[in-house]
């Protein structure tokens, strides 16, 4: 199988990922992300196997809301990953652009997203193995990079980097802090074994980030970000924004609360109170709708998008 790159579309520090084209017989085309570990990095034991390790981890898990992996191959002992396209941009990139526009996203449209990457990571966690052994599997990473927008309205994970799973655990929990300090989990923050619930916290952040336009955690420094992750006191949020109610403030303290025991116990729990609070008049967001949206924020006239479809609740 032959590949041809066409564009670097995102860069990071162990490696690049680009927009290329997969050539086949008889004329046979296919777009497709090709993420490349960077060659200094192919040559050191942790970082291949880390790499490696993703794509073994990720291969089965074939999911809407979860970025496919294709193939893993090696060129002149560069390794690299085949991986899903994703026509659109990332959260972070979205949530800029609002800011940018001088508008915030719709409440019921922030909602929406977080939901679908809820639906990913109980999809995720809830994944076993051919012997029908739980994976274990914790993504560790949840942040806007990391949640892609397509133009068609799909809302996707990505980026199982650092994720941890079943024999499959190459940055100890204890001597390192895994993860982006604006979107840990507290126990994360204190270097503490996690479980699923540690992927509960940062879909708050994100939430409240998408709601706000800013990340509430952040601070100056990273260590003053962790110091707010696991001690800020949580805001009342129908306070900072017009069209959070009660009930969505409810489920952004829910899952930000510090002792995991208090947080919403599995994806699926935060996926069915995102879903009720979305649905339970009868009509709520779409991948059409999301798709529309986008269009409309992205659009050559002024770059402003309606709400008309994502009104918020009384």
């Amino acid at each position: 199988m032959e590949y041809e790159l066409i564009r670097k579309i995102a860069e990071g520090g162990m490696g690049m990922v680009y927009e290329a084209r997969q050539i086949g017989i008889d004329d046979f085309r296919k777009v497709v992300a090709i993420k490349v570990i960077r060659e200094e990095f192919s040559a050191i034991d942790e970082f291949r196997a880390n790499f490696i390790g993703e794509a073994r981890l990720v291969a089965d898990l074939i999911h809407t809301n979860i970025v496919q992996t294709y193939h893993l191959g090696t060129v002149d002992g560069q390794y690299f990953m085949v991986m899903e396209y994703v026509n659109g941009i990332n959260t972070e990139e979205f949530i800029n652009r609002h800011m940018e526009t001088n508008q915030l996203i719709p409440v019921e449209l922030a909602v929406f997203i977080v939901s679908r990457i809820a639906r990913g990571l109980a999809y995720a966690h809830n994944k076993r193995d051919m012997y029908g052994r739980p994976l274990g599997i914790v993504h560790r990473d949840v942040g806007p990079k990391n949640i892609m927008l397509a133009y068609e309205g799909d809302v996707k994970l990505t980026d199982f980097g650092i994720a941890k799973a079943l024999d499959l655990m190459y940055n100890e929990e204890g001597e390192v802090i895994a993860g982006k300090d604006e979107y840990l989990s507290p126990e994360q923050a204190r270097k503490e074994i996690t479980d699923e619930r540690a992927d509960i916290f940062p879909c708050g952040i994100v939430l409240a980030e998408l709601l706000l336009g800013y990340n509430i955690f952040e601070g100056e420094l990273p260590e003053q970000t962790r110091h707010k992750i696991q001690y800020l006191d949580l805001p009342d949020f129908t306070r900072m924004r017009e069209g959070i109610d009660e009930k969505l403030n409810d489920i952004l303290h829910r899952c930000l609360a510090r002792p995991r025991e208090e947080r919403y116990q599995t994806a699926s729990e935060l996926l069915t109170a995102l879903e009720v609070y979305l649905y339970s008049d009868g009509y709520g967001p779409t991948n059409e709708k999301l798709a529309v949206y986008l269009k409309d924020l992205y659009s050559d006239k002024g770059g402003s998008a309606s709400t008309r479809w994502f009104t918020g609740r009384a």
